[in-house]
């Protein structure tokens, strides 16, 4: 595991569910894991006084990245990113940016820019 800023990380000692408070699903809305999330003004200047994993998904989503590449790299479970992702843009930390989709089904353009940001990993 490394951290945001590309450092090696202490391995984690705290069950997954411990991070979110045993909840599965957010305060605010449920994101797809294509969802596509940035830290906004007010995240950045809150962004000190957040500590452990809340303050690595800030600082991870100062460059855009997915609900899933949130997941993946900072190791965390792809549901508690979903819920902690949910929790800071519920308190107004961050913005999400979610696809248009059209009756065919999801943009081929942003599925590739995600599996090609997953694969990177």
């Amino acid at each position: 595991m490394t951290t945001p800023d590309g450092r090696a990380s202490a391995p984690r000692l705290v069950r997954p569910y411990t991070v979110t408070g045993g909840r599965t699903r957010s305060t605010g809305t449920d994101l797809p894991m294509e969802t596509l999330v940035t830290v906004n003004d007010r995240g950045r200047v809150l962004a000190p006084a957040l500590r452990f994993e809340r303050a690595d998904v800030v600082a991870l989503c100062a460059a855009i990245q997915s609900v899933a590449e949130v997941s993946a790299r900072l190791g965390l479970p792809l549901g508690v990113a979903r819920v902690l992702v949910g929790d800071l843009h519920a308190e107004g930390l961050l913005d999400i940016h979610r696809p248009v989709l059209d009756q065919a089904g999801p943009d081929a353009v942003l599925l590739g820019k995600v599996l090609d940001g997953l694969q990177s990993i």
